[in-house]
């Protein structure tokens, strides 16, 4: 018999393997089936399995950022999947998504930078960067070297800074570490850069007042993080800037000739440096190739037409790439009917968003397993009991009855638990189970059986 159940799990794990990371609800759905299947699925070898199988953290959901002078819409968090995340924090400008963790800048009585986890709801603050910036970007990563940022979202971080200092219009650009809790010195990007001063001759020939002067302004858009290489964007020209963390130095990039404005930075196949811009209506992909050595050129790798895959309303719409989700290979077209994402590997386009003014869009992808809501409920605590509050609207959001009979367990050892947890905060948890508990009406869409659970 025991060798039939084992079988059984053995199977159960090989289904559940194969469920997909994008659709996070079957797996939340099947844990709260019976107890067997919640150890299983929330079982640290099976979880790294499952993401060791799927290769790349899914595409949860995206936040939209404009230009500085446009101004931010409220920066919410949109799902793209059924998965609940954490409500979004108040008082902020979306700067980026990465490894699991979103950067915000806080605007409150005091100026400051914010990496929050939107699956644990876990944010820690920065303090404001060392540069007085005119206009900005920046980036947050993992700081663990060799690492395959499948689950990475808590542990060290870094954040890059790169910035037009207000004072003097030079491009300068600082790390922040959460292991050491500082900022370094800020580099500048200068004269000692020939492709620097090449751009800065182009710009003022062709766009500066009288040939005088240039501020090289960098664009707020998403970067990308290359190893040790931070890529990002000045306005003019679409200039492409390296902030090399090892050297901790800032050089410039020569730029491929085209006419696209509007380019997004991307990490391509080979690692190797990559962008996607449309021209004429055609998704073009550029790789940047590095020959023994070191001479770079530019190679266009692939050419999509669109023409036919998008509603186009009038001859003069236009079409613009505003953000890449890499692991995934989703690519962000915006245009006059909306705002729309492209799988390059599928070549499925479908719309995501209505029309809007669209700038820059920031991919959150992570993993949204089991395991989450488990090692919240390991913690006691005054604060944590509020964490369980949220999780309870976010198990709501599932309409799974067997989901209340787990939570009103919980409660009951809770209240038997030797722990310092008030008893107002004790009585609200309970209480809102329950009333949870009472309200558990709805059947689940996915026909697992309800009856499991005692």
């Amino acid at each position: 018999m025991a060798a039939a159940l084992d079988l059984i799990d053995d199977v159960a794990a090989e289904i559940f393997l194969r469920l997909p990371p994008d659709e996070p609800e079957h797996l939340i759905r099947a844990s709260l089936v019976c107890k067997g299947w919640f150890r299983l699925l929330t079982d640290p070898d099976f979880l790294r399995r499952y993401r060791a199988f799927h290769r790349a953290p899914p595409l949860l959901g995206y936040i939209q950022r404009r230009r500085v002078i446009e101004g931010d819409p409220d920066p919410r968090l949109i799902p793209t999947t059924a998965v609940p995340l954490t409500p979004n924090p108040s008082f902020r400008r979306a700067l980026d998504c990465r490894h699991g963790r979103v950067l915000l800048h806080v605007y409150g009585r005091v100026l400051h930078l914010l990496v929050w986890d939107p699956v644990t709801g876990e944010r820690k603050r920065v303090s404001e960067p060392p540069i007085i910036w005119l206009i900005y970007s920046a980036a947050v990563f993992c700081a663990v070297s060799g690492c395959d940022h499948l689950n990475c979202h808590d542990g060290p971080f870094k954040v890059a800074f790169v910035a037009t200092d207000e004072r003097d219009d030079q491009v300068k650009a600082c790390v922040y570490s959460s292991e050491t809790g500082a900022w370094t010195t800020p580099v500048i990007l200068g004269n000692g850069c020939e492709a620097y001063v090449r751009h800065k001759q182009d710009a003022m020939d062709n766009g500066g007042v009288l040939g005088m002067f240039y501020t090289p302004y960098v664009q707020p858009r998403r970067v990308a993080v290359i190893g040790d290489g931070i890529y990002f964007t000045l306005r003019w020209g679409s200039a492409i800037v390296k902030y090399d963390l090892g050297k901790n130095c800032l050089s410039m990039i020569d730029p491929p000739a085209h006419d696209a404005y509007y380019i997004a930075l991307m990490e391509m196949e080979d690692s190797a440096l990559g962008f996607a811009c449309i021209q004429d209506w055609n998704l073009c992909l550029w790789s940047r190739k590095v020959g023994l050595e070191g001479d770079a050129e530019w190679i266009q790798c692939k050419v999509i037409e669109l023409e036919g895959m998008i509603p186009v309303d009038s001859p003069d719409d236009v079409a613009v790439v505003v953000g890449y989700a890499e692991g995934v290979g989703v690519i962000f077209v915006a245009t006059d009917a909306g705002l729309f994402s492209f799988q390059l590997e599928s070549g499925r386009m479908r719309k995501v968003d209505e029309p809007k003014v669209y700038f820059s869009i920031l991919p959150y992808m992570s993993f949204y397993t089991p395991d989450c809501g488990k090692a919240i409920a390991c913690k006691v605590g005054e604060r944590h009991v509020n964490i369980w509050l949220e999780q309870v609207q976010i198990i709501r959001s599932f309409k799974l009855k067997w989901a209340y009979h787990e939570l009103e367990k919980l409660a009951k050892t809770l209240q038997n638990w030797k722990a310092p947890v008030k008893g107002d905060e004790m009585k609200k948890l309970v209480s809102c189970i329950l009333k949870l508990r009472n309200q558990a009406n709805m059947t689940p869409r996915l026909g697992w059986p309800t009856d499991s659970v005692a």
